[in-house]
C-alpha cells in the first residue's frame, strides 16, 4: 500500500468529523449525556441508525423497536462483508473489529486499496475512520452542552463525501458498469416501488451485478 492508512483516510475525515460533530450536538440538544454521544459512536458506530436513534430515544421507544431499526438500515452491510471474506485477518480481534467497523466509505476505501494491502492495514484504516467520527462526536457533544444554535447544512457533507468515494471507485476499476447500474437503478427503483425506493435499488444492483458476471465468466 503506497500511502500510510492516516492519508488515506483524509477523504473520509472531511464528512465524518462534521457530521460526527453533527450528531453529537443534536444527541446533547435533545438531552443526552455528552458522554452517552462518544459511547455511541464507540459501541454503536452505525452512523445513519446514530441519527434515527436519536428522536426514537425522545419518543421513548423500546430499545428492541430501536435495535430492530437499526438492523433493518444496516442490512446492507451483510453485501459489504461477503465480499471482503477473503480479505479479512484471521486473528479472532482483528477480524472481529473489521466486521464491526465496517461502513460505507470505509469499505468504498477497502475496495480500491491494491492487492498486496496486508489484513492489518485495512483493520489500521478501519480503526482511524472510526477515530475521525468518534473525535467530530466528542466535538459536537461538547459543543451541545455549551450552546444553544442551529447546525443547518453541515450534513451536506455527507452527499460531498460520497460524491468523493465515487470518483475514487469510478477511477480505480476498468469498467464503469458497476457506477451505471447504481445510476439506473435508484430510478427505475423509484418509478416501481417509491416508499423503498434504495432498498429496491441495492436489490436491483445485486441482481444485476450476479448477471453481470454469469454472462462474462458462465456458470
Amino acid at each position: 500500500m503506497g500511502r500510510s492508512p492516516l492519508l488515506l483516510s483524509v477523504p473520509v475525515a472531511v464528512g465524518y468529523v462534521p457530521l460526527g460533530a453533527v450528531f453529537g450536538f443534536l444527541f446533547v440538544q435533545a438531552g443526552g449525556a455528552w458522554w452517552m454521544a462518544i459511547a455511541s459512536s464507540v459501541l454503536i458506530y452505525a452512523g445513519a441508525s446514530q441519527f434515527m436513534m436519536i428522536p426514537m430515544l425522545t419518543a421513548g421507544l423500546p430499545i428492541g423497536s430501536i435495535a430492530l431499526a437499526t438492523l433493518v438500515v444496516n442490512l446492507r452491510h451483510v453485501f459489504y462483508g461477503l465480499s471482503l471474506l477473503h480479505l479479512v485477518p484471521k486473528n479472532g480481534l482483528a477480524k472481529f473489529y473489521l466486521i464491526f467497523g465496517l461502513t460505507d466509505e470505509t469499505y468504498s476505501l477497502l475496495t480500491t486499496l491494491p492487492a498486496e494491502t496486508t489484513p492489518m492495514q485495512r483493520v489500521w484504516l478501519t480503526l482511524i475512520n472510526q477515530m475521525w467520527w468518534v473525535s467530530g462526536t466528542a466535538l459536537g457533544a461538547v459543543l451541545g452542552s455549551q450552546v444553544q444554535t442551529q447546525l443547518a447544512g453541515l450534513d451536506f457533507a455527507l452527499v460531498a463525501l460520497f460524491a468523493v468515494l465515487v470518483v475514487e471507485q469510478w477511477r480505480a476499476r476498468s469498467s464503469a458498469k458497476p457506477l451505471w447500474v447504481a445510476l439506473l437503478s435508484y430510478p427505475v427503483a423509484w418509478l416501481i416501488w417509491p416508499a423503498h425506493a434504495l432498498l429496491a435499488a441495492i436489490g436491483m444492483s445485486v441482481v444485476a451485478a450476479i448477471w453481470l458476471d454469469w454472462i462474462t465468466h458462465g456458470r
